[in-house]
């Protein structure tokens, strides 16, 4: 299957792997990229510069497909060593980079000197058209039903896609809410390139989600995720669990950022998936966890999303064409 986004990144099937804190390693990037698809390596999931470099450097011995990184641009009072890290993505090979977050134009124009395509998330029609003007490559555009952060317009992938695509000129890809053939089918008939998968991914073999987190991905539904953090305009969408409904219950009742930081730091969600506790800390997920009922090898999901999309193209859509 042949789209501006495969032409461009020159990969098979138009499926990327987003770029995941703590689940965008080697092993799971090289999978995506040797089955067709666009892997990721997450920049800041490497403690230094330096380690990420050598994430990179073990994800190309895995596979000689194109890899992308994602730099996501933080607005922290102690923003991580952002230079340093793409200095180690620019000197490491890597030609992809899927950039997200607050005030990308350094970033952007510095990837662009050295030669590197760039792909902008964005979770608004308004910041995909001011990454276009900025001379990205591509965007990733993320509606209302995404693991992590939604922004705070609530627009779902149905109405998102295609306003975007009417504003957007250059390939786009649709994040959130995608994890079968079926939805590549729709992404595709609302002026998508491709999709981009972040939660459908943890849900594999080669992921290293702890197993207690890919069996709860299996057993619950689109209705276990929760949102927090909407009094405080930064709301992200995570897996309903003790922790995240006690958060919400605490924003209720009118509290503070501070009040909640123990209960969400990400080490504690660290500590969660290494314990294999659910329950512990918070963790991210899509509304798609209602279409996860398996956890096969990535090989296995990207060609079933392709057979069944090429299937759905060829006989249902050409059925009810006819």
């Amino acid at each position: 299957m042949k789209t501006r986004f495969t032409e461009l990144f020159g990969i098979q099937h138009p499926i990327m792997q987003g770029g995941m804190q703590w689940v965008g390693v080697a092993e799971l990037a090289a999978a995506v990229s040797a089955a067709g698809g666009l892997g990721t390596i997450t920049a800041l999931t490497q403690p230094t510069p330096a380690d990420l470099a050598k994430e990179i450097a073990r994800a190309q011995k895995m596979t000689d497909k194109p890899l992308a990184v994602n730099l996501t641009i933080l607005p922290t009072i102690t923003p991580p060593p952002y230079a340093e890290y793409r200095r180690a993505i620019i000197d490491s090979g890597i030609k992809i980079v899927e950039t997200a977050g607050y005030a990308p134009a350094e970033h952007i124009d510095d990837f662009k000197a050295h030669g590197v395509k760039v792909i902008h998330k964005c979770t608004a029609v308004r910041h995909a058209v001011s990454a276009q003007k900025l001379g990205v490559d591509a965007i990733s555009i993320d509606g209302f039903e995404c693991a992590g952060h939604p922004g705070e317009d609530d627009i779902p992938g149905l109405i998102l896609i295609p306003a975007a695509a009417d504003k957007i000129s250059i390939p786009m890809i649709a994040s959130g809410g995608f994890g079968d053939g079926r939805g590549l089918v729709a992404a595709l008939a609302l002026g998508a390139d491709g999709i981009n998968m972040g939660t459908r991914f943890c849900a594999t073999q080669e992921s290293n989600t702890h197993q207690n987190f890919k069996q709860a991905m299996v057993d619950q539904d689109e209705r276990d995720t929760i949102l927090m953090f909407r009094t405080m305009r930064n709301t992200v969408r995570v897996v309903k669990n003790d922790i995240s409904k006690k958060v919400v219950e605490m924003e209720a009742a009118g509290c503070t950022f501070d009040d909640v930081r123990d209960l969400v730091v990400g080490t504690r969600g660290r500590e969660g998936q290494r314990r294999g506790d659910i329950n512990y800390g918070v963790w991210s997920a899509g509304m798609v966890m209602g279409l996860i009922h398996d956890i096969p090898t990535v090989a296995e999901l990207v060609n079933r999303i392709m057979s069944d999309a090429n299937s759905i193209i060829k006989d249902r859509l050409h059925m009810i064409a006819n």
